[in-house]
């Protein structure tokens, strides 16, 4: 099992956690955003759309953190990271949904760069327009975690959800974004983190990390 990646990545660091979850052993072939080795031939070979995450499983290629940690879950079913109920496996993917699909793409590099390359935004604009969108997401979650949390995201075990709001409360950090008026979500993550999974995952323990 080969995940490509990048140490700050969000979406690399949701499926590191849930491989760390399942202790699952795999290697990592790391590609620098910063300096485009996502366009590299051999890696748009494997992921035309030049992002991480990519899974290379025994000659198949998976791509999207969410598709991703739903199949490490189908595959390798214990531990569960989707509750056992239809009910509440949609919440938790509405919540994982909400990061993923309505925070996160919102400020990842590709995004910021174009910001200050084609519309000349300072930084002081490009952290305004992160905290903005991340703000907006939290403020969402916050109710819904406060309804079915008991602990974490949802429930009283970690699922894909945490797998989500942790990577994304580690970005918040990374650009001062205050989550003081979100308390039961930075909670939830701040318990989900210390989860020993979760700290494996973390960025600054991976091999690229600088």
């Amino acid at each position: 099992m080969i995940l490509h990646g990048y140490w700050r990545s969000s979406a690399a660091y949701r499926v590191r956690i849930a491989l760390a979850l399942k202790g699952l052993a795999y290697e990592q072939v790391n590609h620098d955003l910063r300096t485009g080795a996502q366009s590299a031939p051999d890696y748009t070979a494997l992921n035309p759309q030049h992002l991480v995450p990519t899974l290379e499983v025994d000659g198949l290629i998976l791509t999207q953190s969410l598709a991703i940690v739903e199949w490490l879950d189908e595959r390798h079913p214990t531990p569960a990271l989707l509750p056992a109920d239809a009910d509440g496996r949609a919440i938790v993917r509405a919540m994982a949904t909400t990061i993923g699909a309505d925070i996160h793409p919102l400020h990842n590099l590709r995004v910021l760069k174009r910001l200050r390359s084609d519309f000349a935004a300072d930084e002081a604009a490009v952290n305004a327009w992160i905290a903005e969108w991340m703000t907006a997401g939290f403020a969402a979650l916050e109710p819904t975690i406060e309804k079915h949390g008991r602990g974490f995201a949802y429930g009283n075990a970690p699922t894909i959800a945490d797998c989500f709001l942790v990577p994304q409360l580690y970005a918040a950090a990374r650009f001062g974004v205050d989550t003081t008026p979100y308390p039961v979500l930075a909670a939830a993550g701040a318990k989900a983190a210390a989860v020993a999974a979760f700290a494996a995952a973390h960025p600054s323990r991976q091999p690229d990390a600088d």
